[in-house]
């Protein structure tokens, strides 16, 4: 048997299901077991925070003395503890890190300055298109672990809660009034979908 996948309506990229992966006779040659699919998730977690702290970074090097220095502290603050959460898992249970950490330590940092430099506005509509991003996979991997994983799918559901504050931050801020809003917005989603799909299974 193959694994399972869940499919959400909104788009979000199937993930497959560890608790009916294949793991006995039934299996095909090439499936990967709940062990690999669980890795792939910590993998792809930690590179997603890692890269949401440098778009945080990148925006405090160009706002961080402004009126919005602050807020942006504080989400930037709170990615680094669930990018802290996930390179401890990544120890714990010897995962290794994408291959790709380096693009996302340029990029991440890249696309958080240069929607600074577009405004404050802009700024938040970025967090706003990353954030959703990371509620639809976050959402999909809760939904994805067994009873066996609940703790990774506890912390999973509480990073999330909090991806969702920063989104709802962004948008209280005057991010659907950002120039080209939904341009930019589908663009750096779109970025982001990717970045997600390569940091899975590189």
């Amino acid at each position: 048997m193959r694994p399972d996948h869940t499919q959400h309506h909104d788009g979000a990229t199937p993930v497959p299901t560890p608790r009916t992966a294949p793991t006995g006779a039934g299996a095909l040659p090439g499936d990967p077991g709940a062990r690999t699919l669980v890795e792939r998730m910590i993998r792809v977690d930690q590179a997603g925070e890692y890269g949401a702290a440098r778009i945080y970074q990148g925006q405090l090097a160009v706002m961080g003395k402004g009126p919005h220095g602050a807020t942006i502290r504080h989400m930037a603050a709170q990615e680094q503890v669930h990018l802290d959460s996930f390179n401890r898992m990544m120890v714990a249970r010897r995962v290794r890190p994408t291959l790709l950490s380096p693009l996302w330590h340029v990029a991440g940092f890249a696309l958080g300055a240069a929607t600074a430099m577009m405004g404050s506005r802009a700024a938040m509509a970025c967090t706003v298109a990353v954030e959703e991003e990371i509620d639809r996979h976050y959402r999909a991997q809760a939904e994805a672990l067994g009873p066996d994983e609940a703790p990774l799918r506890d912390t999973i559901e509480r990073f999330r809660a909090e991806e969702l504050e920063h989104r709802d931050t962004g948008l209280a801020h005057g991010a659907e009034r950002a120039p080209f809003y939904r341009g930019l917005k589908a663009a750096i989603g779109a970025g982001s979908r990717a970045a997600i799909w390569l940091s899975q299974r590189l």
